[in-house]
């Protein structure tokens, strides 16, 4: 008996094929903000739930919204939820995880127990916490998903800090008596952006998806913004007689998460060594 396995991409292959799709992507987010081929936002009772067709593709919503209207309109919320999560995380992380490797004692217990708290704590319930105290909006949920990723980036950085700090070219700017923000800035940062960078690129899938997953609950864009996760929660009660309104959403959700997915796996193997390597045997 065999089993059925489906070809691997390889790193090229998966890099080329999801940063083409999620150019894509991104480009008819862009468009969505200027143009829809309907008013996302204008209701017509009289077409209400009406089945995807020539005029409406992806049909209309409880409504009468154009569906492949509002689809375009909330992409940029759910790609700026995610990417704008990691550069956040990406600037309060990385510095304190140089800070933590580079000064130890103290300083470095006092940010790695805190670090060690937030992760105790599900990202879903700390996103909850953080939007929970104050009337939710994209630019709240954005900080909330950031500040979850943030103990990520914090021991990522001050792993690889700390293996970079035992290097000879390391010693030798000490030696040249360089303080401590230099040899931060210009001798560890440089070298440990290829494992921070592939860590994002993974990360964003995940940023993105508890993004949604805020908004369905309804702690993100609130009505009538056409945000993925906010348009499956409100087409769910109509899962039965109109399926196509979750559907859609849903499987652009998906899309985008794939494609994001095989970027950040295409980057993992194209900058570790060790998997590079092993691409190459």
């Amino acid at each position: 008996m065999t089993l059925l396995t489906l070809p691997r991409l390889s790193a090229p292959s998966a890099l080329v094929l999801g940063g083409a799709l999620l150019l894509l992507i991104g480009l008819a987010a862009v468009v969505g903000i200027w143009f829809t081929p309907y008013d996302p936002a204008a209701f017509a009772v009289r077409e209400r739930l009406q089945p995807p067709s020539a005029l409406h593709p992806f049909g209309t919503d409880e409504f009468g919204r154009d569906v492949l209207s509002r689809v375009l309109a909330g992409a940029h919320l759910s790609l700026a939820t995610g990417f704008g999560a990691m550069a956040i995380s990406l600037a309060v992380g990385v510095p304190l995880g140089l800070i933590a490797a580079f000064h130890r004692g103290v300083t470095e217990e006092v940010i790695m127990r805190s670090v060690d708290l937030l992760i105790a704590l599900p990202p879903v319930l700390l996103g909850l916490l953080v939007l929970a105290v104050t009337p939710p909006s994209l630019w709240k949920t954005i900080a909330a998903v950031g500040l979850v990723y943030v103990p990520i980036m914090v021991r990522l950085t001050r792993a690889v800090a700390l293996g970079l700090l035992e290097e000879d070219f390391v010693q030798a700017a000490r030696a040249r008596g360089e303080g401590a923000p230099t040899i931060l800035w210009h001798e560890i940062l440089p070298n440990a952006w290829p494992p921070i960078i592939v860590e994002c690129g993974l990360r964003v899938t995940f940023a993105i998806l508890l993004g949604s997953a805020l908004s369905f609950l309804g702690l993100g864009p609130q009505p009538p913004a056409s945000e993925w996760g906010l348009m499956i929660a409100e087409g769910r009660d109509f899962l039965r007689q109109a399926p196509w309104v979750c559907l859609a959403p849903g499987l652009s959700l998906c899309v985008l998460l794939v494609c994001v997915n095989l970027v950040g796996e295409g980057l993992r193997e194209r900058l570790d060594p060790q998997l590079r390597g092993r691409s190459h045997a």
